[in-house]
């Protein structure tokens, strides 16, 4: 991928990026990652504005994303029956993901930035389930506003080095996971012992 968009110059590697970024949210099998790795080293060799890319794949992600929730809040499991929609995205993933949404909510539209594979189907079902539109954008943005410019921003700075970065990238990353793992640990411990501490009471009265 890097090789060939290194060919191109002027307005097509942003076409390019932002177009596939945006098949990415419709859940086609692209790694986002190596997407946005393809921009840094554009922006790095030159071919491309550092600022210009950012912004351009921050769009691409967004848009993909907001695309994929939009048709779940439309057209709901009703679109799963199609042949292609239903390789996507199972009954069975499907109904995994609504059950972590309403068991985790705001943390997992967050956390599924960085779940490839989850990732369209939990924004998806984020639609289904009719979450609001501000909830859904203000998560998922704010794990983008981290995830793209992160990316794109150590390819740039450490064009030179690109093994060391995708390194740093990777770690970055499953430390963030790691995180929201916990906190998600914690808000479950918390509600199961508060769950308890109620059942006691009630049997005490």
């Amino acid at each position: 991928m890097i090789d060939l968009l290194l060919d191109f110059y002027g307005g097509t590697p942003y076409m390019l990026v932002f177009g596939i970024l945006l098949a990415c949210g419709f859940g086609v099998p692209i790694p986002e990652d190596v997407t946005l790795f393809a921009a840094g080293v554009m922006a790095y060799y030159g071919v491309s504005n550092l600022w210009i890319m950012m912004a351009i794949s921050l769009a691409g992600v967004l848009i993909g994303d907001s695309s994929m929730f939009f048709l779940g809040a439309k057209f709901g499991r009703k679109l799963t029956k199609k042949w292609i929609f239903h390789k996507l995205l199972s009954d069975e993933r499907l109904d995994a993901v609504s059950k972590s949404l309403n068991e985790k909510g705001d943390k997992l539209l967050f956390a599924a930035r960085f779940m490839p594979g989850l990732r369209s189907p939990i924004f998806f079902t984020a639609g289904v389930l009719h979450v609001p539109f501000r909830k859904f954008i203000l998560y998922d943005g704010a794990a983008a506003l981290v995830s793209v410019p992160l990316i794109i921003g150590a390819v740039y700075t450490f064009g030179d080095t690109l093994d060391h970065v995708v390194t740093v990238i990777k770690k970055v990353e499953h430390g963030i996971l790691l995180v929201i793992f916990f906190a998600i640990l914690a808000a479950v411990g918390k509600w199961y012992w508060a769950k308890k501490k109620k059942q006691r009471e009630d049997l005490s009265t």
